[in-house]
C-alpha cells in the first residue's frame, strides 16, 4: 500500500504498539503514536511482557537507558512477538557506547529476530564490529560508505535496516532506498530517532512488507520535519510542531 493508504489504515485500525522505550523519550514516543492514530502501551515489567506482546500489532524494542531488567523484558517481548508473527522493531540505542551494552544487544539478537532495525551510522558500525566513534547516542563518524554499511547489516541480521541521518537509507540487503528531506533541527530534539522507530512499528502494524513499512516511516518523518521547521522558532517549538504535523 502507499504511504497515504498506510496512514489511513493506522487511523482506522488504531493498532496497539507495545513499546519498551527509555526514560528520556518514552513520553514523546507515546504521544507520537497517538498522533498518527496508533494506541501505545509502554509496559516494561518482565512479568507481563509475554501477555502484552501477544496482544500487540507491533512490538518496538528500544534499548536506551538500559539495565538487565530491560534486556530481560525486551527478550521476552521479542520472543513472544516472533512466535506469534507480530512485527518487531529494534532500536539499539547507543549500542557502541559500552562493551556491556554491545554484548547485551548481541545476546538479544541471538534470541529475537527483528523485522526492522533502526540505527544511525555509529550504531550500525558497532553492530558490524567496525571502528566507530560515538558521543552518547549520536554518531560522530562521517560515513565513508553508509549504503554499504546498511546493506551489510541487513544481510547479517536478515532484517530491514533503516539507517537514519541527513539522508535515510532503507534496505533489506538487496534493494536500497534513499529518503531525503527533513531538517537539521532534528538533531536538536532528543529522541527524534526513537520516535522514528515507533513510526516503523505503526507502519509495520498495517503494512506486512517490512521494507515498505520502514520506507514509509522514514518518508513520513522527513515530511513532518520539513513542515515543522518552516514554522518553528527554535528547538522547543520545532518539537511541538513535529507532533502537530504527525497528527494531520
Amino acid at each position: 500500500m502507499t504511504c497515504e493508504e498506510a496512514r489511513a489504515a493506522i487511523r482506522s485500525r488504531q493498532p496497539l504498539l507495545h513499546c519498551i522505550s527509555n526514560i528520556v523519550t518514552a513520553n514523546d514516543c507515546a504521544n507520537l503514536a497517538l498522533a498518527v492514530g496508533a494506541s501505545p502501551i509502554m509496559a516494561q515489567a518482565p512479568q507481563e511482557m509475554a501477555e502484552i506482546a501477544a496482544l500487540a500489532a507491533a512490538v518496538v524494542l528500544n534499548t536506551g537507558t538500559p539495565d538487565e531488567t530491560k534486556f530481560t523484558a525486551a527478550r521476552l517481548a521479542g520472543e513472544t512477538a516472533n512466535r506469534r508473527g507480530v512485527p518487531v522493531v529494534l532500536d539499539p540505542v547507543g549500542v557502541g557506547a559500552s562493551h556491556w551494552r554491545l554484548e547485551q544487544i548481541r545476546g538479544l539478537l541471538q534470541c529475537v529476530h527483528p523485522d526492522i532495525v533502526r540505527v544511525n551510522y555509529g550504531e550500525a558500525a558497532a553492530l558490524l564490529g567496525l571502528s566507530a566513534a560515538e558521543h552518547g547516542v549520536d554518531s560522530l563518524t562521517v560515513p565513508t560508505d553508509a549504503a554499504a554499511c546498511a546493506n551489510a547489516l541487513a544481510e547479517r541480521l536478515g532484517a530491514v535496516v533503516l539507517l537514519s541521518g541527513e539522508e535515510d537509507l532503507v534496505t533489506d540487503g538487496r534493494t536500497l532506498h534513499t529518503v531525503r528531506g527533513g531538517s537539521p533541527l532534528m538533531r536538536r530534539v532528543t529522541g527524534a530517532g526513537c520516535m522514528l522507530s515507533v513510526l516503523c512499528g505503526a507502519f509495520a502494524a498495517v503494512e506486512p512488507d517490512a521494507l515498505t513499512a520502514a520506507r514509509h516511516a522514514a518518508a513520513f518523518w522527513k515530511c513532518c520535519a520539513t513542515a515543522a521547521a518552516a514554522q518553528a522558532r527554535g528547538s522547543a517549538s520545532f518539537r511541538t510542531a513535529l507532533l502537530d504535523e504527525a497528527s494531520l
